[in-house]
């Protein structure tokens, strides 16, 4: 069953963040992750404006989604990102 990680992002340093963006393409293409949203335009209809950064991605399973998040790569990569962004990342399943 397919899975979207959505991803909010708070970036304080966006050149710092600018590098973070590079390492991620090759992590996500390796664990099956596909960019459905990638920053770009966005339109708050209900609640509290969302100003953050909004990032989806499509696996295949819940597990790709884990198993990217918590690899070495990937682990690396969050330690470029750590100084540069607060962000929140989470994981639903999706319909077939």
């Amino acid at each position: 069953m397919p899975a979207y990680l959505v991803v909010r992002v708070n970036v304080t340093d966006m050149e710092q963040y600018g590098e973070y963006m590079k390492l991620t393409p090759a992590i996500l293409e390796k664990y099956g992750g596909k960019f459905v949203a990638r920053g770009g335009e966005k339109v708050t209809l209900e609640g509290p404006e969302v100003t953050d950064r909004m990032v989806v991605v499509k696996f295949d399973s819940v597990e790709a989604a884990k198993q990217m998040y918590y690899s070495d790569e990937y682990q690396a990569a969050i330690e470029v990102r750590k100084d540069a962004a607060e962000a929140s990342f989470v994981v639903v399943e999706g319909l077939e």
